[in-house]
């Protein structure tokens, strides 16, 4: 087991048999460190990660959010879930798309669910006019006898 991984972080309390963590395995960590949200964890040992930023538009005077979604490794002695805001480090390329490992969970990201709730909604939000058509078709169809 190593001392230290070379960046600030708290090692984890688990141990793993992961060659691919940074803590008990093989793999070097370099490069970039971000703070990110995990949006999804239904992969295995891997997790999707977002992060949000504003960028001016000088022509509009206006600021447009951006966001960046990375996959990351999640090693099973870590094992972030949904709505953990996690620190992510750059490491080897692990796959074709993941080229980064979660090395510390910082907090819960408060009010995470009901953010994923209100996106849910929104998809599926129907016009004024159209639940009136279905309204209608509704009463017709329960007045008509076949």
């Amino acid at each position: 087991m190593k001392n230290s991984i070379g960046i600030d972080v708290k090692m984890p309390k688990e141990k793993c048999d992961d060659n691919n963590c940074p803590f008990h395995g093989s793999l070097r960590c370099r490069g970039n460190v971000f703070l990110a949200t995990v949006i999804s964890s239904k992969m295995h040992k891997s997790v999707i990660v977002e992060w949000t930023k504003q960028h001016l538009v000088k022509k509009y005077e206006r600021y447009l959010t951006k966001r960046t979604r990375i996959k990351a490794h999640n090693p099973p002695c870590i094992n972030a879930k949904e709505g953990d805001i996690v620190k992510i480090a750059q490491c080897r390329p692990l796959s074709k798309t993941k080229h980064f490992v979660v090395i510390e969970i910082m907090s819960k990201e408060k009010a995470f669910i009901e953010k994923v709730e209100l996106k849910d909604e929104a998809k599926f939000k129907k016009t004024k006019k159209e639940e009136e058509n279905i309204k209608e078709e509704t009463k017709e169809n329960d007045g008509v006898q076949v």
